[in-house]
Protein backbone atom coordinates (compact mmCIF):
# COMPACT_ATOMS: atom_id res chain seq x y z
CA UNK A 1 0.00 0.00 0.00
CA UNK A 2 1.61 3.35 -0.72
CA UNK A 3 -1.38 5.45 0.80
CA UNK A 4 -0.01 6.21 4.64
CA UNK A 5 -3.17 8.61 5.52
CA UNK A 6 -6.09 9.88 3.72
CA UNK A 7 -7.74 13.26 4.91
CA UNK A 8 -9.71 15.69 3.39
CA UNK A 9 -7.01 18.02 1.61
CA UNK A 10 -5.27 14.53 0.53
CA UNK A 11 -2.86 11.80 1.15
CA UNK A 12 0.30 11.10 2.61
CA UNK A 13 2.12 8.59 0.13
CA UNK A 14 4.79 6.09 0.94
CA UNK A 15 6.50 5.84 -2.67
CA UNK A 16 9.23 3.28 -1.73
CA UNK A 17 7.04 1.31 0.31
CA UNK A 18 4.54 0.95 -2.95
CA UNK A 19 7.73 -0.14 -5.35
CA UNK A 20 8.74 -2.73 -2.15
CA UNK A 21 5.22 -4.00 -2.25
CA UNK A 22 5.48 -5.02 -5.77
CA UNK A 23 6.51 -8.92 -5.76
CA UNK A 24 10.21 -8.36 -7.10
CA UNK A 25 10.95 -12.13 -6.99
CA UNK A 26 12.63 -14.14 -9.64
CA UNK A 27 11.87 -17.61 -9.59
CA UNK A 28 14.98 -19.87 -11.62
CA UNK A 29 13.64 -23.47 -11.96
CA UNK A 30 16.10 -26.42 -12.22
CA UNK A 31 15.20 -30.33 -12.68
CA UNK A 32 18.11 -31.62 -11.49
CA UNK A 33 15.78 -35.19 -11.45
CA UNK A 34 13.31 -34.88 -14.23
CA UNK A 35 15.68 -33.45 -17.07
CA UNK A 36 19.66 -33.89 -17.85
CA UNK A 37 19.32 -32.45 -21.46
CA UNK A 38 20.93 -29.51 -21.90
CA UNK A 39 18.07 -26.21 -21.91
CA UNK A 40 17.77 -24.77 -25.39
CA UNK A 41 15.50 -21.19 -26.31
CA UNK A 42 12.59 -21.56 -28.66
CA UNK A 43 10.26 -18.39 -30.30
CA UNK A 44 7.08 -19.54 -31.29
CA UNK A 45 4.04 -18.12 -32.18
CA UNK A 46 0.44 -18.52 -30.49
CA UNK A 47 -0.96 -21.44 -32.08
CA UNK A 48 -3.82 -19.58 -32.88
CA UNK A 49 -2.33 -16.19 -34.28
CA UNK A 50 -1.79 -15.43 -37.68
CA UNK A 51 0.21 -12.20 -37.57
CA UNK A 52 -2.55 -10.22 -36.81
CA UNK A 53 -2.79 -7.46 -33.84
CA UNK A 54 -3.94 -10.53 -31.70
CA UNK A 55 -0.76 -12.36 -32.21
CA UNK A 56 1.83 -13.52 -29.64
CA UNK A 57 5.62 -13.62 -29.57
CA UNK A 58 5.92 -15.87 -26.60
CA UNK A 59 9.57 -16.91 -25.62
CA UNK A 60 10.45 -19.80 -23.74
CA UNK A 61 12.55 -22.43 -22.12
CA UNK A 62 12.42 -26.17 -23.34
CA UNK A 63 13.33 -27.51 -19.95
CA UNK A 64 11.57 -25.23 -17.79
CA UNK A 65 7.58 -25.95 -16.63
CA UNK A 66 5.43 -23.29 -16.30
CA UNK A 67 5.73 -21.54 -13.10
CA UNK A 68 2.38 -22.57 -11.87
CA UNK A 69 3.08 -26.01 -12.08
CA UNK A 70 4.51 -27.05 -8.94
CA UNK A 71 4.76 -30.99 -9.87
CA UNK A 72 7.41 -33.42 -9.99
CA UNK A 73 11.02 -32.77 -8.41
CA UNK A 74 11.98 -29.08 -9.65
CA UNK A 75 13.73 -27.14 -7.23
CA UNK A 76 13.06 -23.29 -7.30
CA UNK A 77 15.60 -20.78 -6.25
CA UNK A 78 14.35 -17.20 -5.47
CA UNK A 79 15.93 -14.40 -5.74
CA UNK A 80 14.15 -11.38 -3.93
CA UNK A 81 14.93 -7.72 -4.95
CA UNK A 82 13.88 -4.15 -3.07
CA UNK A 83 14.73 -1.13 -4.45
CA UNK A 84 17.45 1.29 -2.51
CA UNK A 85 16.02 2.93 0.00
CA UNK A 86 18.58 5.64 0.04
CA UNK A 87 17.22 7.05 -2.82
CA UNK A 88 14.64 7.90 -0.84
CA UNK A 89 16.85 10.05 2.32
CA UNK A 90 16.03 13.17 1.68
CA UNK A 91 16.90 14.63 5.68
CA UNK A 92 17.41 18.12 4.21
CA UNK A 93 15.93 20.92 1.34
CA UNK A 94 17.23 20.74 -1.29
CA UNK A 95 18.91 24.37 -1.19
CA UNK A 96 20.37 25.67 1.61
CA UNK A 97 19.63 27.99 4.49
CA UNK A 98 22.04 30.81 2.92
CA UNK A 99 20.21 30.61 -0.24
CA UNK A 100 17.08 30.55 1.37
CA UNK A 101 17.64 33.68 3.88
CA UNK A 102 18.03 35.10 0.93
CA UNK A 103 14.79 34.30 -0.81
CA UNK A 104 13.70 35.50 2.47
CA UNK A 105 14.77 38.91 2.12
CA UNK A 106 14.43 39.22 -1.49
CA UNK A 107 10.20 38.13 -0.71
CA UNK A 108 9.84 40.83 1.78
CA UNK A 109 10.77 43.02 -0.37
CA UNK A 110 9.37 42.27 -3.49
CA UNK A 111 5.83 43.32 -4.04
CA UNK A 112 4.75 40.33 -6.01
CA UNK A 113 2.19 41.41 -7.86
CA UNK A 114 3.78 44.73 -9.38
CA UNK A 115 5.68 44.19 -12.71
CA UNK A 116 8.17 46.89 -12.07
CA UNK A 117 12.17 46.39 -11.74
CA UNK A 118 13.87 45.41 -8.92
CA UNK A 119 17.51 44.72 -8.14
CA UNK A 120 17.69 40.97 -6.77
CA UNK A 121 20.76 40.31 -4.84
CA UNK A 122 21.50 36.60 -5.05
CA UNK A 123 23.84 34.50 -3.09
CA UNK A 124 24.99 31.10 -3.99
CA UNK A 125 28.18 29.38 -2.72
CA UNK A 126 29.32 32.58 -0.85
CA UNK A 127 29.47 34.58 -4.02
CA UNK A 128 27.29 37.25 -4.65
CA UNK A 129 25.90 38.83 -8.02
CA UNK A 130 23.48 41.36 -8.60
CA UNK A 131 21.46 41.77 -11.66
CA UNK A 132 18.49 43.75 -12.79
CA UNK A 133 15.21 41.62 -13.28
CA UNK A 134 12.34 42.68 -14.79
CA UNK A 135 9.08 40.36 -14.42
CA UNK A 136 8.07 38.92 -17.30
CA UNK A 137 4.52 37.77 -18.02
CA UNK A 138 5.09 34.52 -17.67
CA UNK A 139 6.71 35.31 -14.45
CA UNK A 140 4.14 37.89 -13.06
CA UNK A 141 1.13 35.29 -14.17
CA UNK A 142 3.38 32.55 -12.16
CA UNK A 143 3.39 34.60 -9.04
CA UNK A 144 -0.49 35.29 -9.47
CA UNK A 145 -1.14 31.26 -9.23
CA UNK A 146 1.03 31.03 -6.37
CA UNK A 147 -0.87 33.49 -4.22
CA UNK A 148 -4.20 31.91 -5.20
CA UNK A 149 -3.18 28.02 -3.79
CA UNK A 150 -0.39 29.27 -1.47
CA UNK A 151 -3.09 28.83 1.61
CA UNK A 152 -4.44 25.63 0.02
CA UNK A 153 -0.74 24.10 0.07
CA UNK A 154 0.31 25.34 3.66
CA UNK A 155 -3.08 23.96 5.47
CA UNK A 156 -3.66 21.18 3.56
CA UNK A 157 0.02 19.90 4.25
CA UNK A 158 0.14 20.99 7.59
CA UNK A 159 -2.52 18.51 8.60
CA UNK A 160 -1.35 15.40 6.42
CA UNK A 161 2.15 15.99 7.84
CA UNK A 162 0.96 16.26 11.62
CA UNK A 163 -0.73 12.91 10.77
CA UNK A 164 2.81 11.53 9.88
CA UNK A 165 4.40 12.66 12.65
CA UNK A 166 2.15 11.09 14.78
CA UNK A 167 1.68 7.95 13.54
CA UNK A 168 5.84 7.91 13.57
CA UNK A 169 6.06 7.50 9.69
CA UNK A 170 7.73 11.31 9.57
CA UNK A 171 10.59 11.77 12.33
CA UNK A 172 11.90 14.76 13.55
CA UNK A 173 15.38 15.28 12.56
CA UNK A 174 16.79 13.99 16.03
CA UNK A 175 15.44 11.19 15.67
CA UNK A 176 16.99 10.15 12.38
CA UNK A 177 20.47 9.88 11.41
CA UNK A 178 21.23 12.26 9.08
CA UNK A 179 22.20 10.40 5.86
CA UNK A 180 22.53 13.14 3.55
CA UNK A 181 26.12 14.13 3.24
CA UNK A 182 27.06 10.67 2.13
CA UNK A 183 27.34 10.31 -1.71
CA UNK A 184 24.98 8.08 -3.56
CA UNK A 185 26.55 5.81 -6.34
CA UNK A 186 24.30 5.78 -8.66
CA UNK A 187 24.01 3.07 -11.99
CA UNK A 188 25.97 3.82 -15.01
CA UNK A 189 23.92 4.69 -17.69
CA UNK A 190 25.73 2.18 -20.07
CA UNK A 191 22.57 1.31 -21.73
CA UNK A 192 20.88 4.43 -22.98
CA UNK A 193 17.55 3.76 -23.94
CA UNK A 194 16.44 6.58 -25.84
CA UNK A 195 19.17 6.26 -28.10
CA UNK A 196 18.37 2.32 -28.71
CA UNK A 197 14.46 3.98 -29.96
CA UNK A 198 16.64 6.11 -32.45
CA UNK A 199 18.39 2.94 -33.94
CA UNK A 200 15.33 1.07 -33.88
CA UNK A 201 14.21 3.55 -36.78
CA UNK A 202 17.13 2.46 -38.53
CA UNK A 203 16.62 -1.39 -38.10
CA UNK A 204 14.83 -3.60 -40.93
CA UNK A 205 11.08 -3.32 -41.27
CA UNK A 206 9.58 -6.18 -39.41
CA UNK A 207 6.10 -5.67 -41.32
CA UNK A 208 3.44 -8.08 -40.32
CA UNK A 209 5.73 -9.76 -37.06
CA UNK A 210 5.80 -5.50 -35.80
CA UNK A 211 2.35 -6.52 -34.58
CA UNK A 212 3.28 -9.44 -32.13
CA UNK A 213 3.15 -9.23 -28.57
CA UNK A 214 6.48 -10.32 -27.24
CA UNK A 215 5.40 -12.54 -23.85
CA UNK A 216 7.88 -12.87 -21.03
CA UNK A 217 8.17 -17.19 -20.04
CA UNK A 218 11.78 -17.55 -19.35
CA UNK A 219 13.16 -16.95 -16.22
CA UNK A 220 15.85 -14.41 -17.48
CA UNK A 221 15.57 -13.60 -21.19
CA UNK A 222 18.28 -12.03 -23.32
CA UNK A 223 16.72 -9.81 -25.97
CA UNK A 224 17.58 -8.23 -29.13
CA UNK A 225 17.04 -4.60 -29.95
CA UNK A 226 14.62 -5.73 -32.90
CA UNK A 227 12.79 -8.23 -30.48
CA UNK A 228 11.74 -5.48 -27.83
CA UNK A 229 11.06 -2.59 -30.27
CA UNK A 230 7.42 -2.09 -32.23
CA UNK A 231 6.14 -4.90 -29.76
CA UNK A 232 4.20 -4.48 -26.56
CA UNK A 233 6.31 -7.18 -24.13
CA UNK A 234 4.12 -8.81 -21.44
CA UNK A 235 4.71 -10.19 -17.91
CA UNK A 236 1.38 -12.20 -17.31
CA UNK A 237 2.95 -13.99 -14.59
CA UNK A 238 2.80 -13.83 -11.09
CA UNK A 239 6.45 -13.38 -10.71
CA UNK A 240 9.27 -11.16 -11.67
CA UNK A 241 10.88 -11.76 -14.91
CA UNK A 242 14.65 -10.59 -15.37
CA UNK A 243 15.45 -9.47 -19.18
CA UNK A 244 19.18 -8.82 -20.58
CA UNK A 245 19.83 -5.94 -23.24
CA UNK A 246 22.64 -4.84 -24.38
CA UNK A 247 24.40 -6.75 -21.72
CA UNK A 248 22.01 -4.65 -19.18
CA UNK A 249 19.52 -6.39 -16.49
CA UNK A 250 15.81 -4.67 -16.13
CA UNK A 251 13.32 -6.37 -13.95
CA UNK A 252 10.01 -6.89 -15.58
CA UNK A 253 7.21 -6.90 -12.47
CA UNK A 254 4.43 -9.21 -12.39
CA UNK A 255 1.18 -8.06 -14.84
CA UNK A 256 2.97 -5.54 -16.17
CA UNK A 257 3.20 -4.49 -19.73
CA UNK A 258 5.66 -2.17 -21.72
CA UNK A 259 6.89 -0.23 -25.13
CA UNK A 260 9.77 0.59 -25.36
CA UNK A 261 9.75 3.58 -28.19
CA UNK A 262 9.47 7.14 -28.59
CA UNK A 263 6.89 9.46 -30.39
CA UNK A 264 7.42 8.15 -33.83
CA UNK A 265 6.57 4.47 -32.53
CA UNK A 266 3.53 4.44 -30.78
CA UNK A 267 1.65 2.05 -33.82
CA UNK A 268 1.92 -0.83 -31.39
CA UNK A 269 -0.62 0.52 -28.87
CA UNK A 270 -2.73 1.20 -30.96
CA UNK A 271 -2.67 -2.07 -33.13
CA UNK A 272 -3.24 -3.75 -30.08
CA UNK A 273 -6.87 -2.12 -30.03
CA UNK A 274 -7.54 -1.87 -26.58
CA UNK A 275 -8.67 1.29 -24.76
CA UNK A 276 -7.58 2.76 -21.42
CA UNK A 277 -9.83 3.83 -18.21
CA UNK A 278 -6.75 5.76 -17.08
CA UNK A 279 -4.08 7.56 -18.71
CA UNK A 280 -1.35 9.34 -16.79
CA UNK A 281 1.24 10.93 -18.56
CA UNK A 282 4.19 13.24 -17.91
CA UNK A 283 5.73 14.70 -21.30
CA UNK A 284 9.08 16.04 -20.93
CA UNK A 285 8.18 19.44 -21.02
CA UNK A 286 10.64 22.51 -23.17
CA UNK A 287 12.15 24.64 -20.48
CA UNK A 288 15.35 26.66 -20.31
CA UNK A 289 16.92 24.12 -17.71
CA UNK A 290 16.15 21.43 -20.08
CA UNK A 291 17.68 23.16 -22.95
CA UNK A 292 20.68 24.10 -20.89
CA UNK A 293 21.38 20.58 -19.41
CA UNK A 294 20.93 18.76 -22.69
CA UNK A 295 19.95 15.72 -19.89
CA UNK A 296 16.97 14.69 -22.08
CA UNK A 297 14.95 15.70 -25.48
CA UNK A 298 11.59 17.44 -25.12
CA UNK A 299 8.59 17.77 -26.90
CA UNK A 300 7.47 21.12 -28.90
CA UNK A 301 3.64 21.40 -28.13
CA UNK A 302 2.40 20.73 -31.70
CA UNK A 303 4.46 16.89 -31.07
CA UNK A 304 2.82 16.69 -27.81
CA UNK A 305 -0.56 17.33 -29.48
CA UNK A 306 0.01 14.79 -31.92
CA UNK A 307 -0.55 11.64 -28.99
CA UNK A 308 -3.27 9.71 -29.88
CA UNK A 309 -5.25 9.81 -26.69
CA UNK A 310 -8.67 9.94 -28.55
CA UNK A 311 -7.34 6.48 -29.66
CA UNK A 312 -6.59 5.06 -27.00
CA UNK A 313 -9.20 6.98 -24.41
CA UNK A 314 -12.35 4.23 -23.69
CA UNK A 315 -15.21 6.09 -22.59
CA UNK A 316 -14.91 8.49 -19.76
CA UNK A 317 -11.23 7.63 -19.39
CA UNK A 318 -9.63 9.56 -17.13
CA UNK A 319 -7.06 11.75 -18.59
CA UNK A 320 -4.00 13.02 -16.27
CA UNK A 321 -0.95 15.30 -16.85
CA UNK A 322 1.99 15.84 -14.81
CA UNK A 323 2.30 20.01 -15.33
CA UNK A 324 5.39 22.36 -14.57
CA UNK A 325 4.57 25.18 -12.57
CA UNK A 326 4.66 27.44 -15.97
CA UNK A 327 1.97 29.13 -16.33
CA UNK A 328 2.23 28.40 -20.28
CA UNK A 329 2.36 24.74 -19.91
CA UNK A 330 -0.93 25.23 -17.48
CA UNK A 331 -2.73 27.36 -20.09
CA UNK A 332 -1.63 25.12 -23.23
CA UNK A 333 -3.60 21.91 -21.06
CA UNK A 334 -6.42 23.83 -20.14
CA UNK A 335 -7.16 25.75 -23.11
CA UNK A 336 -5.73 23.30 -26.02
CA UNK A 337 -4.84 20.00 -25.77
CA UNK A 338 -7.60 18.94 -24.04
CA UNK A 339 -10.37 20.65 -25.98
CA UNK A 340 -7.89 19.07 -28.60
CA UNK A 341 -8.47 15.64 -27.22
CA UNK A 342 -12.16 16.03 -26.17
CA UNK A 343 -11.53 16.07 -22.51
CA UNK A 344 -13.44 17.91 -20.57
CA UNK A 345 -11.06 19.62 -17.20
CA UNK A 346 -12.98 17.82 -13.63
CA UNK A 347 -9.88 19.01 -11.35
CA UNK A 348 -6.27 20.40 -10.51
CA UNK A 349 -3.95 18.66 -7.95
CA UNK A 350 -0.82 18.91 -6.18
CA UNK A 351 2.31 17.14 -5.05
CA UNK A 352 3.92 18.61 -2.43
CA UNK A 353 7.84 17.01 -1.55
CA UNK A 354 8.59 16.74 1.46
CA UNK A 355 11.89 15.52 3.47
CA UNK A 356 11.67 12.32 5.50
CA UNK A 357 12.50 14.69 8.69
CA UNK A 358 10.76 17.37 10.39
CA UNK A 359 13.61 19.54 9.36
CA UNK A 360 12.98 22.41 11.64
CA UNK A 361 16.30 22.99 13.23
CA UNK A 362 18.86 25.82 11.85
CA UNK A 363 16.23 26.46 8.93
CA UNK A 364 14.75 29.86 8.90
CA UNK A 365 11.33 29.76 7.20
CA UNK A 366 8.60 31.90 6.06
CA UNK A 367 5.93 29.53 5.68
CA UNK A 368 6.00 28.09 8.97
CA UNK A 369 6.64 24.49 7.43
CA UNK A 370 10.44 23.43 7.60
CA UNK A 371 9.38 20.36 5.76
CA UNK A 372 9.50 21.33 2.11
CA UNK A 373 12.28 20.18 0.04
CA UNK A 374 12.07 24.53 -1.39
CA UNK A 375 10.96 27.14 0.35
CA UNK A 376 7.38 27.61 -0.64
CA UNK A 377 7.95 31.28 -1.26
CA UNK A 378 11.06 30.53 -3.26
CA UNK A 379 11.03 32.77 -6.50
CA UNK A 380 13.53 29.80 -8.22
CA UNK A 381 12.30 26.97 -7.29
CA UNK A 382 8.58 25.78 -6.07
CA UNK A 383 7.84 22.56 -4.12
CA UNK A 384 5.28 21.17 -5.74
CA UNK A 385 4.28 20.17 -9.47
CA UNK A 386 0.73 20.11 -11.04
CA UNK A 387 -1.62 17.51 -11.97
CA UNK A 388 -4.69 18.66 -14.43
CA UNK A 389 -7.54 15.77 -14.40
CA UNK A 390 -10.18 15.31 -16.64
CA UNK A 391 -12.56 12.86 -18.70
CA UNK A 392 -12.54 11.53 -21.82
CA UNK A 393 -15.96 13.41 -24.06
CA UNK A 394 -16.26 11.41 -26.95
CA UNK A 395 -19.10 10.04 -28.89
CA UNK A 396 -19.05 6.98 -27.09
CA UNK A 397 -19.04 8.78 -23.44
CA UNK A 398 -21.53 6.95 -21.06
CA UNK A 399 -22.97 8.13 -17.73
CA UNK A 400 -20.58 7.51 -15.25
CA UNK A 401 -21.29 4.76 -12.05
CA UNK A 402 -20.49 3.43 -9.18
CA UNK A 403 -17.18 6.42 -9.53
CA UNK A 404 -17.10 9.60 -6.82
CA UNK A 405 -16.82 12.77 -8.30
CA UNK A 406 -13.29 13.92 -8.59
CA UNK A 407 -12.68 16.81 -6.28
CA UNK A 408 -10.41 19.40 -6.50
CA UNK A 409 -7.49 20.69 -5.46
CA UNK A 410 -6.11 17.33 -3.77
CA UNK A 411 -2.75 17.35 -2.87
CA UNK A 412 -0.57 14.28 -2.99
CA UNK A 413 2.11 14.37 0.19
CA UNK A 414 5.41 12.54 -0.23
CA UNK A 415 9.15 12.58 -0.28
CA UNK A 416 10.19 12.47 -3.81
CA UNK A 417 13.07 10.02 -5.24
CA UNK A 418 16.38 11.52 -5.73
CA UNK A 419 16.34 9.99 -9.74
CA UNK A 420 15.05 12.77 -11.52
CA UNK A 421 11.25 12.35 -12.88
CA UNK A 422 10.28 9.61 -10.57
CA UNK A 423 6.71 10.28 -10.03
CA UNK A 424 4.66 9.05 -7.23
CA UNK A 425 2.44 6.23 -7.61
CA UNK A 426 -1.34 7.21 -8.06
CA UNK A 427 -3.08 3.61 -8.76
CA UNK A 428 -4.32 3.76 -5.01
CA UNK A 429 -5.61 7.55 -5.01
CA UNK A 430 -7.12 7.01 -8.42
CA UNK A 431 -9.20 4.07 -7.44
CA UNK A 432 -13.07 5.66 -6.48
CA UNK A 433 -12.71 7.74 -9.46
CA UNK A 434 -12.04 5.00 -11.77
CA UNK A 435 -14.12 1.59 -12.50
CA UNK A 436 -12.63 -1.65 -10.71
CA UNK A 437 -9.84 -3.46 -12.90
CA UNK A 438 -9.75 -0.85 -15.28
CA UNK A 439 -6.97 -0.79 -17.85
CA UNK A 440 -4.51 1.39 -17.13
CA UNK A 441 -1.56 3.03 -19.08
CA UNK A 442 1.13 5.64 -18.48
CA UNK A 443 2.99 7.63 -21.17
CA UNK A 444 6.34 8.69 -20.87
CA UNK A 445 6.72 6.32 -18.08
CA UNK A 446 10.17 5.65 -16.85
CA UNK A 447 9.08 2.78 -14.56
CA UNK A 448 6.94 -0.07 -14.54
CA UNK A 449 3.52 -1.49 -12.19
CA UNK A 450 1.85 -4.27 -11.91
CA UNK A 451 -1.54 -3.87 -13.64
CA UNK A 452 -0.11 -0.78 -16.32
CA UNK A 453 1.06 -0.78 -19.45
CA UNK A 454 3.70 1.78 -19.90
CA UNK A 455 5.11 3.58 -22.96
CA UNK A 456 8.06 5.53 -23.27
CA UNK A 457 11.75 5.72 -24.50
CA UNK A 458 13.12 5.66 -21.28
CA UNK A 459 10.78 3.03 -20.14
CA UNK A 460 12.95 0.77 -18.22
CA UNK A 461 15.19 2.93 -17.11
CA UNK A 462 14.04 3.06 -13.21
CA UNK A 463 13.94 -0.81 -13.42
CA UNK A 464 17.35 -1.31 -13.93
CA UNK A 465 18.96 -3.93 -11.68
CA UNK A 466 21.20 -1.43 -9.75
CA UNK A 467 18.74 0.39 -8.53
CA UNK A 468 17.42 -2.74 -6.51
CA UNK A 469 19.42 -4.67 -3.60
CA UNK A 470 19.39 -8.53 -3.93
CA UNK A 471 18.63 -10.10 -0.72
CA UNK A 472 19.72 -13.57 -0.12
CA UNK A 473 18.09 -15.87 -2.37
CA UNK A 474 16.02 -19.34 -1.14
CA UNK A 475 14.87 -22.69 -2.64
CA UNK A 476 12.21 -25.15 -2.22
CA UNK A 477 11.29 -27.71 -3.55
CA UNK A 478 8.23 -28.10 -6.02
CA UNK A 479 6.00 -31.30 -5.41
Amino acid sequence: MSVVHQLSPGWLLDHLSFINNINYQVHQHHEPCCSRSEPSTSLHLDSMSSFGSSAKFIASDSTTKPENDDGGSCEVFIQQYIFRSELFDITKPYITSAVHKECQQNNENEDLMNGVKKEISISTLGKKRKRCAVFNQGELDAMEYHEKIRGLILDGSSQIIQEGLKSGFLHPLSEKRDKCNESIALPLDTCSLSELCEMAKHLPSLNEIELLTLQLVENDMSVTEQDLFSRIVENNSNFTKMITLMGQKYLVPPKSSFLLSDISCMHPLLNCKKTYDVIVMDPPWQNKSVKRSNRYSYLSPLQIKQIPVPKLAAPNCLVIIWVTNRQKHLRFVKEELYPLWSVEIVAEWHWLKINSTKMLLNFKKITNSGEFVFPLDSPHKKPYEGLILGRFQGKTALPLRNMLPIPDHKLIVSVPCTLHSHKPPLAEVLKDYIKPDGECLELFARNLQPGWTSWGNEVLKFQHVDYFIALESRSRLGF
